[in-house]
């Protein structure tokens, strides 16, 4: 296995920073009025993802790690929301909330995976 060099090399970062895409992408068609409001919110709670596993993977201990890592599926579990938010508002169409949703599920199963090798053996 190739050593981890830096926040770039994880998987998780690589595949959370695709999300963010997708997340401007989709949300770039919502309304004029909710750039301040439900746009807004929805693209800074995707990029703290990548921005918190980046952060914690440059900090001096794993539990510093595994703490942002935390934050990170905290900020997943509000961009979930406000998906789910966004279609009962008729922003997004049910398809392509199933595709965000489907890419979150596998951001959040890769950050327990990373958080639980980080834990200290029972």
């Amino acid at each position: 296995m190739t050593p981890l060099k830096n926040f770039q090399d994880l998987i998780v970062w690589q595949k959370s920073m695709a999300l963010v895409k997708l997340i401007y992408q989709h949300t770039s068609s919502f309304p004029k009025e909710e750039m301040y409001g439900l746009t807004s919110q929805m693209r800074r709670a995707a990029v703290s993802i990548p921005a918190n596993i980046a952060e914690g993977q440059s900090r001096n201990t794993t539990g510093e790690f595994s703490q942002f890592l935390g934050i990170a599926k905290g900020s997943l579990a509000e961009l979930q929301t406000l998906i789910l938010l966004s279609v009962n508002l008729d922003f997004l169409t049910q398809n392509n909330s199933s595709n965000l949703l489907m890419n979150c599920e596998e951001v959040a199963k890769m950050l327990n995976g990373l958080q639980k090798s980080l834990s200290p053996k029972n």
